[in-house]
């Protein structure tokens, strides 16, 4: 039976700093965002019931280039991480779990101390995002912007209504900035660098980017997204 236990935003107000980490090849969690996740090997079962034992949050790690000849034992990961929080679980008869993991806040790996556990342990540092005094971007502008970009390339009808509620609510720009990079198929490595990236402005140029690669790559054309748009001299 699918259990739901509900996020709440006090989550790490008294985390101790230490959690379990789940390294993938090809997954970037974001905070505010749910992901899905089937856990069947024997060592993240243990990962598993031991957090939903203790504080249930997980540190999603990205594994850095050349992982596959070390998977079994501790391969290199991006040092930026997303602390995330299992929100919903499913043991199954076989052993296995069907989670969905809801990301918190980005953290980094200070240390990763020797145990006897199968499973990899981190220390973290949180950090929240940076929003510059006298930024580069005004951010009304630049939410309005990536909204006309991300909608041109994804149609308001071929988007799931929960996540259109979502653009259409008044979020700050860096969540905006997570969120539609989650949307977005593009190459985990590219998520990583928008994951690492605090400066809330930075991160908005690098989410353009890749919206516009994005129109480029499927044949739309970027004009028209800007925002507010040229006229035309007539």
């Amino acid at each position: 039976m699918m259990k739901s236990h509900p996020q709440s935003t006090d989550d790490l107000a008294h985390f101790s700093g230490m959690a379990p980490i789940f390294p993938l090849p090809n997954v970037v969690l974001f905070p505010h965002l749910p992901l899905p996740l089937h856990i069947f090997e024997e060592r993240y079962r243990k990962m598993t019931a031991d957090a939903l034992h203790g504080d249930r949050l997980i540190a999603m790690a990205l594994l850095q280039p050349g992982w596959e000849t070390d998977y079994e034992g501790t391969p290199a990961i991006h040092e930026m991480v997303c602390i995330g929080k299992i929100v919903v679980e499913e043991r199954l008869e076989s052993g296995r779990y069907n989670l969905v993991l809801q990301g918190i806040q980005r953290a980094v790996v200070i240390e990763e101390p020797t145990t006897d556990l199968p499973y990899r342990v981190g220390r973290f540092e949180l950090y929240r995002d940076f929003y510059p005094k006298n930024g580069r971007v005004n951010h009304e502008v630049r939410h309005k912007e990536l909204l006309l970009s991300f909608r041109r390339l994804f149609p308001r009808h071929q988007t799931d209504a929960l996540f259109t509620q979502a653009l259409d609510a008044d979020i700050p720009l860096g969540v905006l900035c997570d969120l539609l990079t989650h949307a977005l198929k593009i190459d985990p490595l590219a998520k990583q660098e928008i994951l690492e990236e605090l400066d809330v402005d930075l991160r908005s140029e690098l989410v353009l980017t890749r919206i516009r690669e994005a129109l480029s790559a499927a044949g739309l054309e970027t004009t028209g997204t800007k925002f507010p748009p040229e006229f035309s001299l007539n």
